[in-house]
């Protein structure tokens, strides 16, 4: 599937599924402009993997709106348009109810929700009929098994689904397709982040299997999500991927 001539704009693409999606979106074609908050040099290689031609490193908070209006400036300012939005910044706070502080409700809400919000907003005024929208939601907001410590980031991507099933119906006018892509257990640097191998271990053990899943296998997903033939082979707003 060819997506030559797409500029895409990925927010922190510097790692993980971001990364990921980037690499498998640039080898269809794509020209992709690779955000990241603190690893430059990890966001400066990747653009120096695609060719410095068809990328491009951005550094932005993009929980702040100031800066996401910045990093939306800068891809049209060097592409010209922006033609699919991929909304991967975000963070896995461990808080039970219990735990959970203000600052910490601020923060994840900040990044998981405020920063998709504005981002799209900011973006779509950017882009033509037959642009892509692709939030990053979880299985956890479905899986029954989830314990208490993942309510707040529970919480900020249900908002998301939510988000995402509104926001379908708004940018439709402008033949702008909408959907969230929810993987279950991944191998991200997030995902990976303070859990021990038993951990893991059981964590795989749900999967009928027996693994955790690769950013490349959401990579996969998300460029068919941006293919021109979408509309076609997809009627939901959302794709849950669960292993």
């Amino acid at each position: 599937m060819s997506l030559a001539g797409r500029v895409v704009l990925i927010t922190s693409a510097s790692k993980g599924i971001g990364k990921a999606a980037a690499q498998r979106l640039a080898a269809d074609g794509a020209s992709v402009v690779v955000n990241y908050l603190t690893d430059a040099a990890s966001a400066s290689a990747l653009v120096e993997q695609i060719g410095p031609d068809r990328a491009l490193a951005v550094q932005a908070d993009v929980s702040k709106v100031d800066e996401i209006r910045r990093l939306v400036e800068a891809t049209v300012a060097r592409f010209g348009r922006i033609d699919v939005v991929i909304a991967n910044a975000g963070v896995l706070p461990v808080k039970d109810l219990d735990s959970t502080t203000e600052a910490d409700f601020d923060a994840a809400f900040a990044l998981n929700v405020k920063g998709p919000y504005f981002l799209v907003q900011q973006a779509a005024r950017h882009m033509p009929a037959g642009g892509r929208v692709i939030f990053l939601s979880t299985g956890v907001t479905s899986v029954s098994s989830i314990t208490p410590p993942y309510l707040l980031y529970a919480a900020t991507k249900g908002a998301i689904e939510q988000m995402t099933r509104v926001v379908a119906k708004d940018l439709a006018r402008k033949g702008i397709l909408v959907n969230a892509l929810a993987p279950g257990p991944t191998a991200t640097e997030l995902f990976l982040r303070g859990k021990s191998e038993a951990t893991l271990r059981t964590v795989a053990a749900f999967s009928p299997f027996n693994r955790i899943a690769q950013p490349d296998e959401m990579a996969g997903t998300i460029a068919f999500l941006c293919g021109p033939d979408t509309r076609k082979n997809i009627s939901a707003e959302y794709v849950r991927i669960s292993q």
